[in-house]
């Protein structure tokens, strides 16, 4: 079984534009590169689980997501460090579906997709949403704070699984 990296894509890989959705726009956090090729030197499997509710509120269609995560990975593929999926889910909280995060239904997708061992892996993210599939999962984790302000209740109870950015996670693995 092989282990993956489970990572929020606005806020912790690229700066977080409020309902990303248009290619150009599209822009990495300092250092968010770098930290994609140590994991994968580290051999992670990257994988994006992204909640996009913007197409669930009708702001812009499901294609614009697919033009993003593309671009983003023409990019990355540049230094050699490609995400291998992105698993979206495009729904808005009033649907209660199974694949809005913290929900286990995309991380289950892709354990399945890619024979993923959960206990060799680690959730990423910017928002304790991104992270509270981990116990169920049995898999590590990282907030990273390099998108939405954490609350001190959060960084009190995740303290120790707090990280700057997305490069400081890296280092630490």
């Amino acid at each position: 079984m092989r282990k993956a990296i489970f990572l929020d894509r606005d806020g912790t890989i690229n700066v977080d534009k409020d309902y990303l959705h248009t290619p150009e726009e599209l822009e990495f956090l300092p250092g968010a590169r770098e930290a994609l090729g140590l994991l994968k030197a580290k051999g992670f499997l990257l994988i994006v689980i992204s909640n996009q509710s913007g197409v669930g509120r009708g702001y812009f269609p499901i294609e614009d997501v697919y033009r993003v995560n593309e671009r983003m990975n023409q990019m990355l593929e540049e230094d050699q460090v490609a995400i291998e999926h992105f698993y979206i889910c495009p729904h808005v909280e009033a649907d209660h579906c199974h694949c809005r995060k913290p929900e286990l239904g995309l991380y289950e997708a892709a354990i399945r997709d890619y024979d993923l061992d959960p206990t060799k892996c680690y959730l990423v993210g910017d928002k304790v949403s991104d992270i509270l599939a981990s116990e169920k999962l049995q898999a590590g984790y990282g907030l990273v704070l390099s998108g939405h302000a954490i609350s001190k209740e959060a960084k009190s109870k995740y303290a120790g699984h707090i990280y700057q950015d997305l490069l400081e996670f890296a280092k630490s693995l």
